[in-house]
């Protein structure tokens, strides 16, 4: 018995030579869209190629060839999106967008978009997008990141694009100049329009809209009415999106090339006029199911998939060209068989080129070492000095953590013309620990961005700016809060290099309020004390200062290596040590430090831990609140036991200097590890693996840990968390051998 595929395949030219044809669903002609006898054959060329390419995937799949058969066989009508948008509006697409990408190749002589996707089919290793890691829709020369997305998440990092376009306007971005009447293009799903990451893009793309802020995108939103098996309700999409407040709502048939067009063409007139967002509800089809492994008529009946496969946009297409008789029956039918032909052809070749071979290869676009971005000179001296006027009495005064990242800020966003801050409240507020306070006033709300409640948009934002030229330093108020926006970091920002072989990234340095002993403000929600989430995703770095010191210098660390190597970063500030001054006794002021100038201390690499003291009694190593209460226990463990010991501050959880680590403890007898998040997933649980294997019964081992327990709140935190007389006794028991 025939698969649909194999079925729709052969009916096709069966149906164009008896004219059994769908009628037309709109009254338009080519000459009242502007769309000329030969464009229309080409597109109807390249609907046509997309088709024969899900069909080739199929029987390559059945051959085990062929790794992805999710098509895009009834969403043929996006090739008149990759026609009508420039290769200078950049594309964030859905994965059902084939047609549209080898419509978007035709703008530049010389792309091969057959030959290309078929060996990314193959998962080969001269994949030219992501060579051989994944399927994706992609094209470095053609501006479309590559996105893999079925649920939407590529349109927060859509809008973040959208915003660069205006932000260009006022504040040039770094190497990328585009036309200043660009527009984004983001298409998607009716599924995943309710996805948050979708309703989340799109309320900020119009809550910014709404005041006047440019957002020059078109939403296309490719309605075939079903997402996997679960049912689009009937209306769902107008009632949804069409009374949106900042939000242009338009309407196409994308099975008829000449209502698409006309609808794209209305589309991206408001965009580029008004540089407002468009909603385009585009109506498609899904033929074929979800995938080539999906049997769709188990969950619909066979009279609605023949419903679906009679307003197949291939049919459509020929009836236009038979009615405006630009080709005949046996033109349409010829052209047809060429076309597959000339994909069979192509995938042939495409399965017998190279695949990846090694895990070294494969992980080679993680994090690709770059040579060819240099370093950004330090800001002026007259007009860093006319910057922090306000600040000179001050600046040989000991400061708090939270004043000395503020200063840091101040001289980044001087030294990086092209940074910017953004969060929620980071403006006029100074955010929640005042941290970014005066911050725009000194540089403008262009580059200091308030930002809506929404941490995935937030960070969709810092993505898409990432992209377009500039250096982003998002702000997430507290580490609860990422939890609502994760993918967009895991999923998302640290992917991109990867997918792309290490074409395209989004630099970027998060800082997140985190961790815990707060006083006074408490409760699981400000006082998350899980990094898990960060410490598996390839490629990230992640800094956590324990001091104010520390931290200037890793940020500085942390923006010159998102610069110089497009690195994402995260930048753990623990908020308990926000305004903490003292070290042993009030008033010491052993937990303050002057704030240094830019190139007039030596920078703290990444992986570079620190080091208080050299005995070999016991090594004592932690980070953040941790390393701050092992330093007061070490004066303990001195005077009062007389052990001679080290205390190793991490700094970074990510990268790890394992070989300098093995060495520094290697004189110690035992190793305490003192890590205040949980038991579970934490730092030290690397690190006791670490110590084993590469030093296995060299030192005795032990490790106090927060319990496997959210936060509580007041009080009852403590009894949850390390805290100084744990550190001590745990101490005591490994160097009298009572712990191992």
């Amino acid at each position: 018995m025939k698969s649909r595929a194999e079925l729709l395949e052969s009916r096709f030219p069966q149906q164009v030579l008896e004219g059994a044809l769908p009628p037309a669903v709109v009254d338009l002609t080519p000459q009242a869209v502007g769309l000329a006898p030969t464009e229309l054959v080409d597109l109807f060329e390249s609907q046509l190629m997309s088709r024969h390419l899900d069909y080739q995937s199929r029987r390559l799949r059945a051959r085990n060839e062929s790794f992805y058969t999710i098509g895009s066989a009834g969403h043929e009508g996006n090739a008149v999106l990759g026609k009508l948008f420039r290769i200078t509006d950049m594309a964030f697409l859905h994965y059902r967008s084939g047609a549209l990408l080898i419509q978007r190749s035709k703008q530049r002589p010389g792309e091969t978009p057959l030959y290309d996707m078929l060996l990314s089919f193959a998962a080969s290793s001269e994949d030219p997008i992501s060579g051989g890691r994944h399927k994706v829709l992609g094209s470095r020369t053609l501006l479309v990141p590559p996105q893999t997305s079925t649920i939407a998440s590529h349109l927060p990092k859509a809008m973040g694009a959208a915003h660069a376009l205006g932000l260009a306007q006022r504040l040039p971005p770094d190497g990328m100049a585009l036309p200043k009447d660009s527009v984004i293009l983001c298409n998607f799903g009716d599924a995943s329009a309710n996805h948050s990451t979708a309703q989340g893009a799109i309320n900020t793309a119009g809550w910014a809209a709404y005041q006047n802020s440019p957002m020059p995108i078109v939403f296309v939103c490719e309605d075939n009415g079903i997402g996997i098996s679960t049912r689009t309700p009937r209306g769902w999409i107008h009632a949804s999106f069409s009374g949106r407040a900042g939000l242009h709502y338009l309407y196409c048939d994308g099975t008829d090339l000449l209502d698409s067009v006309r609808g794209v063409q209305a589309a991206l007139a408001y965009a580029r006029r008004w540089r407002k967002p468009v909603f385009l509800h585009m109506r498609v089809v899904r033929l074929l199911g979800h995938a080539g492994s999906d049997t769709e008529v188990g969950y619909r009946t066979l009279e609605q998939v023949e419903a679906d496969e009679r307003q197949d946009p291939l049919l459509h297409s020929a009836r236009i060209l038979l009615e405006q008789n630009i080709l005949t029956a046996e033109q349409i039918c010829e052209l047809n068989a060429q076309i597959a032909q000339r994909v069979s052809r192509i995938a042939e070749q495409a399965i017998r080129r190279p695949k990846l071979q090694s895990a070294a290869e494969v992980m080679a676009s993680i994090a690709p070492l770059r040579s060819d971005i240099r370093p950004v000179p330090p800001a002026d001296h007259g007009a860093r000095q006319a910057l922090l006027a306000q600040e000179q009495r001050q600046l040989d005064k000991p400061q708090n953590m939270a004043r000395l990242i503020n200063l840091a800020l101040a001289d980044i966003l001087l030294q990086y013309r092209n940074c910017v801050v953004c969060g929620e409240d980071v403006g006029r507020k100074g955010g929640v620990y005042s941290v970014t306070t005066g911050l725009v006033d000194k540089f403008g709300p262009q580059r200091v961005i308030n930002t809506l409640l929404d941490e995935q948009s937030i960070l969709g934002l810092a993505i898409g700016l990432g992209q377009l030229g500039y250096l982003p330093i998002p702000e997430i108020q507290f580490l609860a809060y990422v939890h609502n926006a994760e993918d967009q970091i895991r999923g998302e920002a640290a992917t991109l290099s990867f997918f792309s072989n290490g074409q395209f990234s989004n630099p970027m340095v998060v800082r997140i309020a985190g961790l815990a002993y707060q006083k006074g403000f408490g409760g699981h929600f400000h006082n998350d004390n899980s990094l898990a989430l960060f410490r598996d995703i390839p490629g990230l770095v992640i800094a956590c200062p324990s001091n104010g010191a520390d931290a200037v210098e890793m940020l500085r660390s942390c923006v010159a290596l998102a610069h110089e190597q497009r690195r994402v970063v995260i930048f753990i500030e623990p908020i308990a040590l926000y305004m903490t001054r003292d070290l042993h006794q009030p008033g010491d002021e052993g937990w303050t430090a002057t704030y240094v100038g830019p190139g007039e201390s030596t920078p703290i690499a990444p992986g570079e831990f620190g080091c208080h003291g050299d005995g070999t009694d016991l090594c004592i190593i932690s980070y953040g609140n941790g390393y701050y209460l092992s330093r007061q226990v070490a004066r303990e463990l001195e005077q009062e036991h007389g052990i001679s010991l080290r205390v190793i501050d991490l700094r970074w959880l990510a990268p790890l200097d394992e070989m300098a680590l093995v060495e520094a403890v290697a004189p110690c007898d035992a190793v305490l590890l003192v890590d205040e998040c949980r038991r579970t997933g934490s730092i030290s649980e690397a690190l006791v693996t670490l110590l084993t294997e590469r030093a296995p019964g060299r030192h005795r081992i032990a490790r106090i840990t927060a319990e496997d327990c959210f936060i509580p709140l007041a009080d009852a935190a403590r009894l949850v968390l390390p805290d100084r007389q744990q550190i001590v006794a745990a101490a005591l028991g490994l160097v009298r051998g009572e712990s191992a």
